[in-house]
């Protein structure tokens, strides 16, 4: 049973009194007393146990602190810790279950502007062509330059604002554009999005895209110049070729028509692509024919460079693209301004073959000397982190074992519940155990003992009750033995003479004794 992490955060303190999320004021006062009566420092002379006791005392008191002030269990229940540390507070002055409700609504809404506010994301692109023949001539190596740039918020969940704008200059000729685009969820399957831009290009135009189906997708769009009137219609087609692959086809209609068909495949790491385009003129014959292929590496998570090789009638180019969170650096180089076939190919070839020795010989070795140090550092933080948990879950076993072990005794001689064996941690492990016949179990570092902290819990009419929607690992000696994997809680028992046992999930209740778990 999977929960949210907010939600995980809002129910460790039930667990440590070991309560339902839904327990009254009454149960949430007798729970405390039962485990301050058990915890307190008082009650032990030994520097050790003494220490250990403060240490689980303090962690009760804060729980019941919480818990039996209607006000903060509120924030809690909702906000978990992070919203009590932060500050937010019902106020006295609210007495009505209405009132507070109200007051709670009010605080989630806050709470999700200011989300919304974080989701305001700013993006941009410099471009900067580079042109080797204008270069040999001497008329300088850079062409022309032109950057973007746009903020994007979230207006709403189905609504997104775009606010940008671009200046280019090529040669001897500049310009500049701010443009604007709404866009709205229509339904889950499609969305369509309104666009203007005023300045060099000025235009207004619409676009519409659909999934067609779970694996493709369509859009199509229509601008009409300010300028001069004219109009551009655009059509795409994707489709989900596999599960790291895309393939598409692209139309454009109007004064620069266009055709490509395209793929891109990408993978957690690298990314490569292709593309083929026929730039169309008056309708009939083509001025121009493209070939685009390329492929890119992610340096880190926010920064991922790609390089492209691109090849037509026009000539022979290469793009370095460097991408660093919403930033984007583009530097196209024109190579040669005539096909010449050699020249295309050794353009291709040699930057292909250098990457590809680079790649096994240095690149490769060193992510996965990287990958192994980053393995090794994090099971060395996740071990410390399990010794901590384990070392805190033995204090508080040494503590409940005299309350534990009279429980016991006094459930055989009723013949009624005694817990004969209890484990918690990896559902892979605890799987196997119960469905094998053995009884006897190794010790191993993916579980953790827990029979002690069960026979503790036994009430006195002979009864466990372990709530639902409440993590185990909250509860008074235990620990998470196995981080980040799915945990299970094994417990065989004895009821009536008779042997019994049972599996149950991380969030799942556990109820005993029951007729069947019996053997």
């Amino acid at each position: 049973m999977a929960e949210p992490k907010e939600e995980q955060d809002s129910r460790e303190l039930y667990a440590v009194l070991n309560l339902s999320p839904e327990a009254s004021d009454e149960e949430i006062r007798k729970a405390y007393r039962q485990w301050a009566q058990l915890y307190h420092p008082d009650k032990y002379q030994s520097p050790n146990l003494k220490d250990a006791a403060t240490e689980n005392f303090q962690r009760v008191c804060e729980a019941y602190e919480i818990l039996s002030d209607p006000n903060k269990r509120q924030v809690y229940d909702v906000y978990g810790m992070e919203g009590l540390k932060s500050g937010l507070e019902l106020g006295p002055s609210l007495d009505k279950a209405e009132e507070i409700k109200a007051e709670l609504d009010r605080l989630k809404r806050m709470r999700e502007q200011e989300k919304r506010a974080a989701r305001i994301q700013s993006s941009g692109t410099i471009m900067s062509n580079m042109s080797l023949p204008q270069y040999l001539d001497g008329d300088g190596l850079f062409k022309g330059m032109a950057m973007t740039s746009e903020i994007q918020s979230q207006l709403s969940k189905r609504s997104v604002a775009v606010i940008g704008g671009n200046l280019a200059v090529d040669g001897h000729v500049g310009g500049g554009a701010a443009n604007a685009v709404l866009s709205h969820q229509l339904s889950e399957a499609s969305s369509i999005e309104f666009m203007a831009s005023a300045g060099l290009r000025s235009l207004l135009g619409v676009q519409t895209s659909r999934h067609i189906s779970s694996h493709s997708s369509a859009t199509a769009g229509l601008t009409m110049s300010l300028k001069d009137g004219s109009l551009n219609l655009s059509n795409a087609w994707t489709r989900q070729l596999s599960d790291t692959t895309n393939g598409s086809i692209q139309l454009l209609l109007g004064s620069q028509s266009s055709v490509a068909v395209g793929w891109q495949k990408k993978d957690e790491r690298r990314t490569a692509s292709g593309e083929v385009k026929v730039l169309l003129r008056h309708q009939i014959g083509s001025s121009s024919i493209e070939m685009e292929v390329g492929g890119g590496r992610k340096l880190s998570k926010f920064s991922t460079v790609r390089w492209l090789y691109v090849v037509g009638i026009q000539g022979v180019s290469w793009r370095f693209e460097l991408y660093r969170g919403g930033q984007k650096l583009v530097v196209p180089i024109l190579l040669t301004d005539c096909l010449n076939p050699v020249f295309a190919t050794g353009a291709f070839v040699i930057p292909a073959s250098f990457y590809l020795v680079l790649k096994k010989f240095f690149i490769k070795p060193y992510y996965l000397k990287r990958n192994k140090q980053k393995a090794l550092e994090k099971e060395g933080k996740s071990s410390a982190q399990v010794q901590e948990g384990r070392a805190a879950a033995e204090k508080a076993q040494k503590l409940q074992q005299n309350v534990a072990n009279r429980k016991r005794n006094k459930q055989l001689e009723m013949e009624g519940l005694v817990i004969m064996k209890a484990l918690y941690g990896s559902d892979t492990i605890l799987n196997n155990l119960y469905s094998s016949n053995e009884t006897s179990f190794e010790s191993t570092s993916g579980v953790i003992d827990v029979t002690t902290p069960l026979n503790f819990l036994v009430n006195d009419s002979g009864q466990l009750k372990l709530h639902e929607g409440v993590k185990k690992s909250g509860i008074m000696g235990f620990c998470d033995p196995c981080p980040g994997e799915r945990k299970l809680l094994y417990v065989e028992y004895a009821y009536a003479s008779n042997q019994h046992k049972v599996l149950v999930g991380d969030y799942e209740e556990l109820l005993i004794p029951q007729g069947i778990h019996r053997l």
